[in-house]
């Protein structure tokens, strides 16, 4: 093979989540409904949050548009390849692809923890401080907090890539997934790599574990603060910060258990890999609109339907 950026690998194939042709065909059907229902969900959320005046100028919503088109960007970086491959039967990923595929999965997962956190900052500020919440969360607010979280998010994937594109591989070049990360990527390395799982461990794994526990114990501490002080819309705030502990435990437990721990191969990985790359995407429309009955009210009220 011709040498690419000192590496004799050119591509990597992906084992992918079976080998025989029946069940891929089975899981090709199944995963590209799961992707149409993510679409679906998350391109109504978008639509519905820009069309209505009222949520597009309250800040909760503009955040949850914005997860909402991070979680379309995040599933289009593996999505579409894992169903191709399913297809086609032919999984082979070139070592550019492969990179750029890294960079982008983390470049949008890494957007979609910080906007969580601003998340559970914006229902701090509603809850714990209601007569300064809208000055303090305001659109210019809201806009800069986004944009720090893109800009996070694009020191974050480059770091990790960085660590990885100066690596030699010179083969195998088998990566037991459906789609390119670190923990299989920097197996096949040709030297010792500790020390760069090590980086990479406290760079993706402590840093979303530690923003977990914030997070579980700030909602906690709300929840609290609702349950003795909140007289009035007391429901509606347990139910908002009750959905947004939802999607944050989905989001946030399979990220620890693949980062958080030295990189090895367990069972349950390609299983949690489904979870956090397909399923969680999928549910998180489901968990803000069936809980949310301004989100439903304004949905009825642009598509004319009963909810």
């Amino acid at each position: 093979m011709n040498q690419t950026n000192a590496t004799e690998v050119t591509e990597f194939l992906l084992l992918g989540l079976s080998s025989s042709s029946e069940l891929q065909t089975v899981l090709f059907f199944l995963f590209l409904v799961l992707y149409l229902l993510t679409i679906l969900g998350n391109g109504l959320i978008i639509i519905t949050v820009t069309s209505d005046n009222h949520l597009r100028s309250v800040p909760m919503y503009f955040l949850l548009r914005n997860l909402s088109f991070q979680d379309l960007c995040y599933t289009a970086v593996t999505v579409p390849k894992m169903l191709s491959h399913l297809f086609t039967h032919h999984k082979t990923i070139s070592f550019r692809d492969c990179i750029a595929q890294i960079f982008f999965f983390h470049f949008t997962g890494s957007i979609e923890i910080f906007i969580l956190t601003i998340m559970a900052y914006d229902r701090y500020i509603a809850i714990c401080r209601p007569l300064h919440y809208e000055l303090i969360m305001n659109q210019r607010t809201c806009s800069v907090l986004s944009g720090l979280a893109v800009l996070g998010g694009v020191i974050h994937s480059i770091t990790q890539v960085m660590l990885i594109f100066h690596l030699p591989f010179c083969g195998p070049n088998e990566l037991d997934n459906f789609y390119c990360d670190i923990p299989q990527v920097i197996k096949l390395a040709c030297r010792n790599t500790f020390v760069v799982s090590i980086l990479m461990v406290f760079n993706s794994g402590l840093v979303t574990l530690l923003c977990f526990i914030v997070l579980l114990i700030s909602y906690t501490v709300l929840l609290v603060r609702i349950r003795k002080h909140l007289t009035e819309g007391k429901s509606k705030a347990l139910s908002t910060c009750a959905s947004h502990l939802i999607v944050v435990t989905l989001v946030f437990v399979p990220c620890v258990y693949i980062y958080a721990r030295p990189f090895q191969t367990l069972p349950a990985d390609k299983l949690v890999s489904i979870i956090y790359t397909i399923i969680t995407p999928m549910l998180n429309p489901v968990i803000y609109t069936l809980r949310n009955a301004e989100m439903k009210n304004a949905m009825r009220r642009i598509w004319n339907y009963p909810i």
